[in-house]
């Protein structure tokens, strides 16, 4: 016997929704007697199908998007956007799960900017897939700590432009 997975009450209040919209599809169904009830009926069903598809589909994508951003997902993809930042060890904590991220890079950056010129700097990240998924602006000027966002809401804070966004990425970008 295997032990029954524990629901979220978002998840059970949904079961319970679509538990009864069944149940008084079923009994609509019974005790249907005039000739227009069936389209009625089945207009009826294809709306609460959707309610409940709905309800199923959004917070599943919301998950989902949470669950595949994680804070080494993002550690990781600093450095695969932007060569300056490699070898810099970064490591991230999540602010908005699956958005916004605070980042601390065990080292410096190198190369382009000088020291102390990289506060407000911005620098796109990219995924495994070697795709931009995002970007981070430097909080400091020493470059070592970084407010990283994920998705559009690296586009809302005009990190990187919403064409660059899923564009693939050869290698670390220069510049």
């Amino acid at each position: 016997m295997t032990d029954s997975p524990t629901l979220t009450p978002e998840l059970e209040q949904l079961g319970d929704a679509l538990q009864a919209a069944t149940t008084a599809d079923l009994h609509r169904r019974t005790t249907a007697t005039t000739a227009a009830a069936p389209a009625r009926q089945r207009r009826r069903r294809r709306i609460a199908l959707g309610v409940v598809a709905a309800a199923i589909l959004v917070p599943g994508a919301a998950v989902a998007a949470t669950q595949l951003i994680s804070n080494d997902d993002v550690a990781q993809s600093i450095p695969a956007g932007t060569l300056s930042l490699l070898n810099t060890h970064p490591t991230c904590t999540t602010i908005t799960a699956g958005v916004e991220f605070d980042c601390t890079l065990a080292d410096a950056p190198h190369g382009e900017l000088a020291a102390g010129a990289w506060k407000g700097t911005v620098e796109p990240t990219v995924d495994a897939s070697k795709h931009v998924n995002g970007g981070c602006r430097s909080l400091s000027a020493d470059g070592r700590h970084w407010r990283c966002y994920i998705g559009q809401e690296a586009v809302r804070q005009q990190i990187v432009g919403p064409q660059m966004l899923g564009s693939f990425s050869s290698g670390p970008g220069v510049g």
